[in-house]
């Protein structure tokens, strides 16, 4: 990679995060103290508690911000831990919808969504067009740091060693510490599922390698409620087990699956010319498929979580 394209390339990761925090930040103004009654109230039942859970993370696009909220609400008894199980099923689930948003390919007019933002925010008084200005202009600011990534990465294409690294890997555990790792460090899954995205779609990394990768991707997103429950009371810590567990139940059950049975295959057929969507289509699946897993063990879950807890200090 010459320096060029690699100074290329920090300005599209420094584009997509811009665009990303613009997004959050104008979608938690939105939101405000609503966020935490509407998953206090609206978790009464496991239905109820999934499905709110599942539209307040979508809405507000972190997953880590909505775990981090319940674990805090578990420690400070406000919540049940039951209660707490069914929210962090339902972020998993909202978690996906950024890499969704992101399958669809509006590089070309990212530049013309950014600048109709701008104007709403330089033109325009009332708050609420400062808002949707804002929104506006971080979802062009994201497409156009995925497109300049892409772009970016490119020439490694002909790296032989780059390539190798990412695509050949016959353990499929190494993909899931790669994606753990990368996710911890950003501590953000959906930042780190869209880089993925922008790496298939640049032809650096196979379908095969990226669904190792997802899994540890949304182990990694864990560190966030891990970092939480430090130095916090032992329901915290409960509520940090139960984040924990569910996608390592995920990974268990799931990669086996992926690995003998041609469940890859039908993603590729569903969409064959684009890898994004196929990467973003698995990311639901995985998340929606463990939550009807694990959906009748939800009990099961939260007193195992406990029972581990007892050993944590």
């Amino acid at each position: 990679m010459t320096s060029s394209n690699f100074i290329k390339l920090l300005s599209g990761l420094t584009f997509f995060f811009f665009g990303m925090q613009m997004m959050k930040e104008e979608l938690e103004h939105l939101a405000g103290n609503k966020m935490q009654i509407l998953l206090e109230k609206f978790t009464s039942t496991k239905c109820l508690g999934i499905i709110t859970a599942t539209l307040v993370t979508a809405f507000v696009q972190s997953s880590s911000l909505i775990t981090v909220m319940t674990v805090s609400l578990v420690g400070s008894k406000i919540m049940t831990l039951k209660q707490a199980t069914w929210i962090i099923m339902g972020a998993n689930i909202g978690t996906t919808f950024t890499s969704q948003m992101l399958a669809f390919d509006l590089g070309y007019i990212a530049p013309v969504i950014a600048f109709l933002g701008m104007i709403l925010i330089t033109f325009f008084k009332k708050k609420k067009f400062h808002v949707f200005g804002n929104l506006l202009s971080g979802i062009g600011v994201l497409y156009i740091g995925m497109e300049t990534m892409s772009q970016a990465m490119l020439p490694l294409k002909n790296n032989p060693f780059f390539v190798e690294m990412l695509t050949n890997f016959t353990n499929p555990f190494i993909g899931v510490v790669i994606g753990t790792i990368f996710t911890a460090i950003i501590q953000s899954s959906s930042a780190s599922v869209g880089i993925l995205q922008a790496l298939a779609g640049s032809g650096l990394i196979n379908l095969s390698s990226s669904v190792y990768i997802l899994f540890g991707q949304n182990i990694g997103t864990c560190i966030t409620s891990v970092l939480a429950s430090i130095g916090a009371n032992r329901s915290a810590k409960e509520a940090m087990l139960v984040h924990l567990l569910f996608n390592v139940i995920s990974m268990v059950v799931f990669i086996p699956l992926f690995l003998w049975t041609p469940l890859e295959s039908l993603f590729i057929a569903f969409t064959p010319e684009h890898i994004e969507t196929q990467i973003a289509n698995i990311h639901t699946f995985l998340n929606i498929g463990t939550t009807i897993i694990l959906f009748p063990f939800d009990k099961w879950l939260s007193q195992f979580a406990k029972k581990v807890a007892e050993y944590i200090k």
